[in-house]
C-alpha cells in the first residue's frame, strides 16, 4: 500500500473509514461470548484490538514493554504510517540501540479501544444494527482501554510486562496499569502526564468537541451513514488542541510574527501569519487520518480520568504496597501537563514508600517534548530501563524463541 496513491484515491470519509480498518498490522478479536466489561456498566463484544510489535519475545516472556500512545497517536509507533507516510511517532525512541532497544525488548503498541486505526470504535459497524456505531458506541474510560490491553497481553501469553510506558494519555494508561494490575507490571514510566485531567484540560477538549458538533456535516454523529464529512469541525478541534501541545518560546522561535508568503498584511482573514498557515495545515492533514467521533470519545475518556477518585479520593491509595518501579518524567515548558502534576504523583508514591524516580527535563518545546528530539529525555529513559533490566536480570540481547 503506497500512501500517496491511497490518499489520492480517497474521495469520501466513508472510504477513509474503511481504509483505516484494513490497514496493515495484527489484530486481536474479543469474542461476543467473552465481551469486554466497561466502566459504563455495559460490555463490548465482538471487538478488535489492532496492534504492532517490534523485537523478539524472549524464552521466559519477561522482556515485553507495552508502549501506550497519546490522544491522536496510534499503534504505528516505530514504522512509517500507512496513511500519511510519515515516520512513526516514536522512531527516535524505539529501535536498535535506542532507549527502548528492540535487540533487548519485545515492544507492543496497541491502538486504543474507541480509536479509529483498527481497534473497535464509533466508526465500526454495530453488529446490532448493521450500521456504524456513531454515538451508539458506549462511552469509554482509560481503565476500559487498559482492560482491552490486558486481553491482548493475555493473548500473547505474557504474564508480566517488563514495563508500561507512555506520554500524555499514554501516561494515564501507564498509571492505570500500575494501579489496577501491579502484579503484572515490573516498571511504569508515565511521561508528561497527570493523575487526573484538570479543569483547564477539560475546557480545551470541550472547545474541540463543540467545534465538531457544531459542524453541520456532523449530523448528530451519523455522518458515515449520511455520506457527509465534518472536516471543518475536526480541523478546528485539532488546531485548538495543537496550540496546547506547544510553548510560547517554541512558537516564537519557529514563527514569531513572520508573514506567510507576503510582504505585508492583507487586511483580510486569509492566513497572513506563518503560525496561522501552520495551524491550518495541522488541521487539514489531521482529518485525513482521524475520525471525528473517535476524537469525541477519546477526549472524553481523558476527561473522566481521575485515579484518586477511583481510590476513595486519596491518590496514594492507588499505589498501596505496590511492587512496581516508577520513573516519572516532566518537561519545564509543558503547561498542559505541568511538572506540578507529576510531583503530586511522586508525593503519593513517596507516601506509600514506593520505588520512584522523578526527572524534570529542561525543554522549551512544550508538552510535545516527549515526541521531539530531546537528548536529556532519551538519556533518562535509557538509564532507567537499563537499571531496571539489570535488576530484573534481563540479558543484554534477546535469546530463545520469539512471537
Amino acid at each position: 500500500m503506497t500512501t500517496a496513491t491511497t490518499l489520492s484515491t480517497i474521495s469520501s470519509v466513508q472510504e477513509l473509514a474503511a481504509l483505516r480498518h484494513r490497514l496493515p498490522g495484527r489484530r486481536l478479536t474479543i469474542p461476543a461470548d467473552e465481551p469486554l466489561p466497561l466502566d459504563r456498566g455495559v460490555s463490548l463484544g465482538p471487538a478488535t484490538v489492532a496492534y504492532t510489535t517490534y523485537g523478539t519475545l524472549n524464552a521466559k516472556r519477561s522482556n515485553a514493554i507495552l508502549v501506550c500512545h497519546a490522544l491522536t497517536g496510534d499503534h504505528y509507533a516505530a514504522e512509517p504510517h500507512p496513511i500519511t507516510g510519515k515516520p512513526g511517532w516514536w522512531e527516535q525512541v524505539i529501535g536498535k540501540g535506542l532507549p527502548i532497544d528492540i535487540d533487548r525488548f519485545f515492544v507492543i503498541c496497541a491502538n486504543v479501544i474507541g480509536g479509529c486505526m483498527g481497534s473497535t470504535g464509533p466508526s465500526d459497524i454495530n453488529p446490532a444494527t448493521g450500521k456504524p456505531y456513531g454515538l451508539d458506541f458506549p462511552v469509554i474510560t482509560i481503565a476500559d482501554m487498559v482492560r482491552a490491553q490486558v486481553r491482548l497481553i493475555d493473548h500473547l501469553g505474557i504474564d508480566k510486562l517488563f514495563a508500561v510506558i507512555g506520554g500524555s494519555m499514554g501516561a494515564m494508561q501507564a498509571l492505570q496499569w500500575a494501579a489496577d494490575y501491579p502484579e503484572r507490571v515490573f516498571a511504569s514510566v508515565p511521561i508528561a502526564g497527570a493523575a487526573h485531567h484538570t479543569a483547564q484540560n477539560i475546557a480545551f477538549h470541550e472547545v474541540g468537541r463543540q467545534a465538531i458538533m457544531a459542524d453541520p456535516e456532523w449530523r448528530g454523529g451519523r455522518y458515515l451513514e449520511e455520506g457527509t464529512d465534518p472536516r471543518r469541525g475536526l480541523s478546528v478541534a485539532r488546531m485548538t488542541a495543537h496550540v496546547t501541545y506547544l510553548s510560547e518560546p517554541a512558537l516564537h522561535r519557529k514563527f514569531g510574527r513572520n508573514l506567510q508568503d507576503r510582504s505585508g498584511v492583507s487586511f483580510g482573514f486569509d492566513a497572513d501569519f506563518q503560525v496561522e498557515s501552520y495551524l491550518r495545515h495541522q488541521g487539514s492533514s489531521f482529518v485525513d487520518r482521524f475520525d471525528a467521533n473517535a476524537y469525541l470519545y477519546i477526549t472524553r475518556a481523558m476527561d473522566y480520568f481521575d485515579l484518586a477518585a477511583e481510590h476513595g479520593g486519596v491518590l496514594a491509595n492507588a499505589f498501596q504496597d505496590t511492587p512496581v518501579r516508577f520513573c516519572l518524567i516532566s518537561f519545564t515548558s509543558d503547561w498542559l501537563f505541568p511538572t506540578t502534576e507529576s510531583r503530586k504523583i511522586v508525593h503519593a508514591l513517596n507516601a506509600v514508600a514506593a520505588n520512584v524516580s522523578f526527572v524534570e527535563v529542561e525543554s522549551d518545546k512544550g508538552h510535545d517534548s516527549f515526541l521531539l528530539d530531546e537528548p536529556e529525555f532519551f538519556r533518562v529513559l535509557d538509564g532507567f530501563l537499563k537499571g531496571c533490566a539489570e535488576h530484573a536480570k534481563l540479558p543484554v540481547s534477546v535469546t530463545g524463541s520469539g512471537t
